[in-house]
């Protein structure tokens, strides 16, 4: 017998489950429809797990510093058990959160893949969802009056480069390791390639990234990249950037030997493991789109700004629609899908005023236009800079490495821009967003008093130095 529903979510990870809270708090009937846990990628094999393994790396990173605290500390040791042994008790602690919160909605979750059908018996126009249950049941018909897909993302996969889940892998083989290999390839110098690179190196592990652009984090701030370049290779990580992959000369006996190209030169290396990391691709296969009118460009679904699909009772958001690939991004767009569903007065995500993070150590993190992107856009642009280095907490952690960077308008004082990389940068860049949803000014943040000594004096330092008034440089 099929059920009706007010609301169907396909997927129940961090875009599925946040969504469908939300509907339920909206009034509407809900249910989701998730083939395997609640939590989604984020939770158990991306953004959780990762950074529980990035945490014990950076302990044990510091406690070799010890001694310059005064800490006389011998024979550290990484017990890797413990370390997963920790990491699987943390995603479990959040799954159960993320149940009894789904119980507490009143929200049905089904087991199973489902496919949205096309016109039939059961509705005029596309939507009614059938559910291949798990178990082995027979299939659900779910009845919505809305779709809202939010099937999330896989890691890409690089031709030539067969993943086998033993010496190739992706961060899902990845985080499963029951040993940490003596050496690591890492095949992309993107956020997640960095954030594996610093905790592997942090773990003792040699590493290698590999970069076909001509910079690691191409997307970031150059100043930012450039910054993390030289802190990583000062930890001991081989970076070779602007090259290409020669993938059929790769040879898998005792480890991984890679070729690739640089600057016409043939160059050979070898590890025990290759970690591809070269982005994610939209999960938009096998969920029912050809029964639809849906667009697919580049892979991902194409939407309006409220998350309208062609199909104007079918609605995507998250990874499955490209664009910034984040929880919290995820997360906001179900939140604004669904209320518009509702009716209520829904104002489009600003994308430059979304946080982005890298959870390496150390850390970055940035909100808003680079300077290069400014300048692209046609400002007159102010900058403000301000080093760690003279920030009195950096020192008392012992990490006076990196700076704040805060690109302005010229003309306006208008915050285009916050660039971090340094200790807590990912916490610190919450100011910036908050500054940036209130739309303020290099002035205004400049004059808002922070505390002392905290680290977030590096941001009222970096405001006071887009015009040229800094005070401890």
């Amino acid at each position: 017998m099929a059920k009706e529903y007010d609301v169907v979510i396909l997927g129940g990870g961090t875009a599925g489950y946040v969504t469908a809270i939300r509907a339920s708090q909206l009034g509407m009937k809900t249910a989701i429809v998730e083939k395997s846990k609640l939590g989604g990628t984020c939770l158990h094999s991306g953004c959780i797990p990762s950074k529980v393994l990035l945490r014990s790396a950076e302990i044990f990173a510091q406690s070799k510093k010890s001694s310059d605290f005064g800490i006389e500390l011998s024979n550290v040791q990484v017990n890797f058990d413990k370390v997963q042994e920790r990491k699987e008790k943390i995603v479990s602690q959040l799954y159960q959160g993320v149940r009894q919160l789904v119980k507490k909605g009143k929200i049905d979750v089904f087991h199973g893949i489902g496919r949205i059908l096309g016109a039939s018996i059961f509705s005029p126009q596309p939507g009614t969802v059938s559910v291949e249950m798990e178990n082995g049941e027979e299939n659900q018909i779910l009845l919505p009056k809305y779709v809202i897909i939010a099937t999330g993302s896989r890691p890409r996969e690089l031709p030539g480069l067969t993943i086998d889940g033993e010496t190739i892998l992706t961060s899902d083989e990845a985080l499963q390791l029951q040993r940490l290999p003596s050496s690591m390839i890492i095949v992309g110098g993107g956020v997640i390639g960095m954030e594996w690179a610093s905790m592997l190196s942090d773990f003792g592990v040699e590493v290698t990234i590999l970069e076909m652009a001509d910079r690691i984090l191409p997307s970031e701030d150059i100043e930012i990249s450039k910054e993390m370049e030289r802190l990583m290779r000062k930890k001991g990580v081989r970076i070779f950037t602007n090259i290409s992959i020669l993938p059929e000369k790769t040879e898998i006996q005792n480890g991984i030997t890679v070729f690739i190209e640089q600057d016409g030169q043939e160059i050979s290396l070898h590890s025990e493991k290759l970690l591809l990391s070269i982005g994610r691709k939209g999960n938009t296969e096998g969920i029912g789109l050809e029964n639809t009118e849906i667009e697919i460009h580049n892979g991902y679904i194409v939407t309006n700004e409220f998350y309208q699909t062609k199909e104007s009772n079918i609605y995507a958001v998250g990874d499955v629609i490209g664009g910034l690939q984040l929880a919290h991004v995820a997360s906001q767009e179900g939140i604004r899908a669904v209320e518009h569903i509702a009716g209520e007065n829904v104002l489009p995500i600003d994308y430059k005023k979304v946080p982005k993070c890298i959870y390496s150590n150390p850390a970055a993190a940035s909100i808003g236009l680079t300077e290069q992107e400014a300048r692209e856009k046609g400002y007159t642009i102010k900058i403000g800079k301000f080093p760690f280095q003279g920030v009195g907490k950096a020192l008392i952690y012992g990490e006076p490495q990196g700076f704040v960077k805060i690109v302005a308008d010229e003309k306006t004082d208008d915050l285009l821009g916050i660039h971090i990389i340094g200790p807590n940068a990912t916490e610190l860049i919450s100011e910036g967003s908050l500054a940036s949803f209130l739309d303020a000014s290099s002035w205004e943040l400049s004059r808002t008093i922070h505390a002392h000594p905290t680290l977030s004096e590096g941001i009222m330092e970096a405001a006071l130095a887009v015009n040229g008034k800094a005070i401890h440089i």
